[in-house]
């Protein structure tokens, strides 16, 4: 049964290119299942948009909190994604998660996926999402209608460059139905955690 695994000690790491529908798949396995898994609230320098809540979304600090809690060594790991935007995971969201029982969940893009996965090791299973071509990608970005044009053209040439890093995470999970994918990364979510640590290798359709 889902509900009889233990996630303490354990993590899942979800990463993709924008537009991969990693968030949707993540949103599935906290919303739709047993599974004992919670969400880690990533801390950002970035601003609020729309009804997004402080400690629920995201931790919102501003540029210098954010370098001193890096140099006081809060955060697990945290990266400059953009010029003044970072990003990082505050050990505490970890700290909170396992004595609750429960493994922690990461949606994160795919530099921080890969920092957790290093830093994290046998503990963390790290999931690549990987969208069916470039044209569904373009399509799903564009569909959204949150971004300008030129925006929507830098996020397409950085999920290129992050397409290549795809092989260094333990499974690569292609989203060509989101429901498909959805079940497959309950599947292997609920495999990993009733493991005694050996992560699943390879593609999973």
């Amino acid at each position: 049964m889902e509900g009889a695994l233990d996630g303490r000690g354990k993590a899942v790491i979800f990463s993709a290119p924008s537009g991969s529908g990693k968030t949707s798949i993540v949103r599935y396995l906290l919303e739709e299942t047993d599974l004992p898994l919670g969400f880690s609230v990533s801390a950002t320098t970035r601003s609020p948009r729309g009804t997004e809540r402080d400690g629920v979304d995201y931790h919102f600090l501003d540029l210098g909190t954010f370098r001193n809690r890096v140099e006081q060594g809060d955060f697990l790991e945290w990266e400059e994604v953009y010029p003044g935007k970072c990003y990082g995971t505050l050990r505490t969201e970890l700290e909170r998660l396992w004595q609750a029982g429960q493994a922690v969940l990461f949606d994160v893009d795919v530099v921080g996926g890969l920092n957790l996965k290093r830093a994290l090791g046998d503990q963390a299973c790290a999931v690549f999402v990987v969208p069916p071509d470039a044209a569904e990608l373009r399509r799903r970005l564009e569909g959204r209608g949150t971004d300008a044009p030129d925006v929507i053209e830098e996020r397409l040439a950085k999920a290129q460059r992050e397409s290549l890093l795809g092989p260094q995470f333990d499974v690569q999970l292609v989203n060509e139905d989101l429901p498909t994918a959805c079940r497959n990364a309950a599947a292997l979510v609920r495999a990993f955690l009733a493991s005694q640590g050996a992560t699943p290798v390879g593609k999973q359709p």
